[in-house]
């Protein structure tokens, strides 16, 4: 039986439903795997999606968007198609994309991770006929160290500064990543400032009823403020602009799967960088492959070629897809995977 999606200029698209899975340009109706820049671009007539990310997809796309919302687990009729939203652990709201069809079961992960994630619902195995997984991380070299020991390492640092009298500013994804580190820091150490843009993320992220340490924006600081042992959440694009200057002398670091590539930190200009991703590792990515036991799996966006031989060579059917995905965050500078200093 043929898998029930196809590969468009538009993106990876589902005939029988007539709808399109994170689509690149605008179209009828989009569904929505989570509120990303390169998931949930503006311009479609419609959009579904995940019910716990309402907040932060209203904010990405406009209160005027016409959405449609599912609860995880809730299954709707597109077409003849059964379609299912199921939780990534990528950030609060994000989803897997379960379609069904004919008896035929396809699993769109989106942008994922495993493991227990305290800001929003954690991944859970869908089985299915065919996985279409990402693979941003897709190397063995890629495997993280425990959360709680890179967090720890956070927290030391900033007591260190702090010790200094010097203002530690963490850079980090605005909506997703800077919450989801912001949740598990150590907020007895000293007082903690955001940036503009993490700072709504931040609100979005209380609305949905996600309890997170106190903030404050730094925008709203007095003239004279004294940032002096304070740690501030920032963007990536913040870094040695003029922004940068109220701060006085600081220590820099970057939170990134990506502070793993050897010499990334010289190239960077930064003090520091912490490994956390909100996506899979290398040895996630086959846990989850073997948790889902599809007939097939399809490998889009980062290493998929490689990830695809291995599965192939490994007794696993799989091949490598281009979705013509342009994934330019914020804080991912356009470079090539293989080069790629970018932070996720």
């Amino acid at each position: 039986m043929n898998p029930p999606l196809t590969y468009t200029d538009s993106g990876l698209y589902c005939p029988a439903g007539d709808f399109f899975i994170d689509p690149i340009r605008p179209v009828k109706r989009a569904v929505v795997t989570h509120a990303h820049a390169d998931h949930a671009r503006p311009g479609s007539e419609s959009y579904l999606a995940c019910a716990v990310g309402k907040p932060l997809l209203r904010m990405r796309l406009g209160s005027e968007s016409d959405f449609h919302f599912l609860d995880y687990g809730e299954t709707i009729n597109l077409g003849g198609v059964n379609l299912s939203l199921h939780p990534a652990g990528h950030m609060l709201g994000s989803a897997q994309v379960r379609l069904e069809h004919k008896g035929y079961v396809a699993v769109i992960t989106g942008d994922y991770k495993l493991g227990h994630e305290p800001t929003c619902q954690s991944w859970s195995p869908v089985e299915c006929n065919l996985l279409i997984t990402e693979s941003t991380f897709g190397l063995p070299v890629f495997r993280w160290p425990p959360e709680e020991t890179v967090v720890r390492q956070i927290n030391d640092w900033w007591r260190d500064n702090q010790a200094k009298e010097i203002c530690s500013v963490l850079y980090g994804y605005a909506i997703g990543k800077s919450q989801r580190v912001l949740a598990a820091l150590d907020d007895s150490i000293g007082s903690i400032f955001t940036h503009g843009a993490i700072e709504k993320g931040v609100q979005a992220y209380r609305d949905s009823g996600v309890a997170l340490p106190d903030t404050k924006h730094v925008a709203s600081a007095e003239s004279k403020q004294d940032f002096r042992g304070a740690l501030v959440l920032a963007v990536p694009s913040a870094h040695g602009t003029t922004w940068m200057k109220r701060f006085g002398q600081v220590s820099t670091a970057m939170v990134s799967g990506w502070t793993m590539i050897r010499g990334w930190r010289r190239r960077r200009f930064m003090d520091h960088g912490f490994v956390i991703s909100d996506h899979v590792d290398w040895p996630a990515l086959m846990r989850a492959i073997r948790l889902c036991d599809p007939e097939e799996v399809w490998v889009d966006h980062g290493y998929s070629d490689i990830v695809a031989r291995y599965l192939n060579d490994t007794g696993r059917k799989a091949r490598a897809v281009e979705s013509k995905m342009s994934r330019i965050e914020e804080d991912q500078p356009q470079s090539s995977p293989a080069a790629s200093e970018a932070y996720q």
